[in-house]
């Protein structure tokens, strides 16, 4: 009875004892962090292979588009007005930064308005004049309208290249799937995309910098003025700043 006692209180299974009892709290932590550890690089690698980014699925690009404008034509009009007038000028100044082809003049045919129409082109030539578009560049052509109903109008249109994206609206799957999954609906970001696309003047600037315009010489040299500075009495020097 004594030996056995004296066995199990000896230091050996005491110390032994202790190394189980601690073993235990250092396992389940080795434990959580592993699964701590798994979750956030499965989350990590799961995130970056998902195709989930709305740049991706609406990209802006280059590409040809037409640019339309419509003239409204009373049947008793001989001339534009001076809105209509200033409406044609911004038009061929936009034709003359984002195209070197041609510029259409598309009339009305059979409609109440069409011998109007007529007469008014004559002021549109000129107008497409004045901004330095020559005569070879604009063609007339028509197109049928109804003989009932508004003033059909004339049409301004031509071909540039531009920066814009695919048509938006597009639904190509379950947007049940898409909230199953923790994922964007496919239309998301595309009207965004679209109007930041809309908003781009110059679309060369998306396929590199532009060349850097000549320094102003004149500037220049009030700049290094400015930085000498002036002299003064005391044999000091004075930095102005403009």
């Amino acid at each position: 009875m004594n030996k056995r006692n004296a066995t199990q209180n000896s230091p050996e299974r005491q110390t032994r004892m202790f190394l189980e009892r601690s073993r235990l709290p250092m396992l389940a932590l080795a434990i959580a962090a592993g699964l701590l550890a798994s979750c956030g690089t499965k989350d990590k690698l799961a995130t970056g292979a998902l195709p989930d980014d709305y740049r991706t699925r609406h990209p802006i690009v280059i590409a040809e588009a037409e640019r339309t404008i419509d003239i409204p034509v009373a049947s008793g009009d001989t001339r534009l007005s001076q809105g209509t007038r200033d409406v044609v000028r911004g038009f061929a100044a936009e034709y003359r930064n984002a195209s070197t082809g041609v510029i259409q003049i598309v009339l009305p045919r059979g409609s109440a308005n069409s011998h109007a129409a007529q007469v008014v082109r004559r002021d549109i030539r000129r107008q497409l004049a004045a901004v330095g578009i020559p005569a070879k560049r604009v063609i007339e052509t028509g197109y049928e309208a109804g003989a009932t109903g508004d003033a059909a109008p004339i049409r301004l249109s031509y071909v540039a290249i531009a920066a814009q994206t695919a048509p938006c609206g597009e639904w190509p799957e379950d947007l049940t799937l898409n909230t199953l999954q923790n994922r964007n609906y496919y239309n998301f970001g595309c009207a965004t995309q679209s109007n930041l696309a809309a908003q781009i003047s110059n679309p060369t600037d998306l396929i590199g910098p532009r060349q850097m315009s000549p320094i102003d010489a004149e500037q220049r040299g009030e700049v290094i003025n400015s930085w000498r500075g002036t002299d003064t009495d005391n044999g000091g020097t004075t930095i102005i700043f403009n």
